[in-house]
């Protein structure tokens, strides 16, 4: 069985060495926490039996450990200018053997393995069996929800640790993010010009969501205004802006009304 309680202090453990005082590393250790407790929601939602609400929590302290040294060694979170994060934490887990350190019992290393690999993936792989799939999809809503609350502590608390949002505010929408957005899909990274590309397509998390207790979330907590808040102060992008939380929350409604 999951012990949550000692891979829980073995992640404490693990952080340790890092700087907690700089903004980067004290935003990810909360961003880990919460992760774990909506990983933990969703599980719960699904009505999914005790063992897999363990492992939906454990997948969820784990699935950015890679963050911590890529932070150390690139000084960036951003993987296309450094590594991609989810392979570098199953390096790290299962090839150095830190999983070990969490979790004693080995039946559950495929399934942890697959999921935080393809935490952060544009597409979850093929071949999945179905715990995977499952834990993958779980995960994959769990991170993407609490994305949403990590932009609003940053922008609502005057951080300004991941954007300089009174500039990205002044930067046009490439035309193919905004066209996507409209069809309520993601854009591929390779479309991304400028970083106001980048931030929508953030806000396009909503339309890759596996289940409805993340989209309701992010309801509940008006995310999407809050998140948006800050890049709709430019007279020559607030009408774009502005459109893009009105479909936004469109789509959100449309999907709890369905139930699906």
């Amino acid at each position: 069985m999951i012990d949550m309680k000692k891979a829980t202090m073995a992640f404490s453990e693990y952080v340790k060495p890092y700087d907690i005082s700089n903004p980067k590393i004290e935003l990810k250790v909360k961003h880990t926490f919460r992760t774990v407790e909506v990983a933990k929601k969703i599980a719960e939602d699904l009505n999914l039996n005790e063992e897999q609400i363990l492992l939906a929590q454990i997948i969820g302290l784990l699935h950015d450990i890679g963050r911590f040294e890529q932070l150390r060694i690139y000084d960036t979170f951003r993987d296309k200018d450094s590594i991609d994060h989810a392979n570098f934490a199953v390096k790290i887990l299962f090839e150095d053997g830190l999983i070990r350190n969490f979790i004693q019992d080995t039946k559950y290393d495929d399934i942890i393995y697959k999921a935080i690999k393809n935490h952060n993936k544009f597409k979850i792989e093929e071949g999945l069996n179905e715990e995977e799939l499952l834990q993958a999809r779980i995960i994959r809503d769990a991170d993407k929800t609490d994305i949403f609350a990590v932009f609003v502590e940053d922008i609502e608390q005057n951080k300004n640790v991941l954007y300089d949002y009174e500039e990205i505010s002044k930067q046009e929408l490439t035309p193919k993010i905004m066209e996507d957005f409209k069809a309520y899909r993601q854009s591929n990274r390779d479309n991304y010009i400028r970083p106001i590309d980048n931030y929508i397509n953030i806000i396009a998390f909503i339309f890759d969501y596996n289940f409805l207790t993340g989209l309701k979330i992010i309801k509940q907590n008006k995310y999407i205004e809050r998140t948006m808040q800050p890049i709709c102060i430019c007279d020559e992008t607030k009408e774009q802006m502005q459109k893009i939380i009105k479909i936004a929350n469109t789509y959100i409604e449309e999907r709890i009304k369905k139930g699906c």
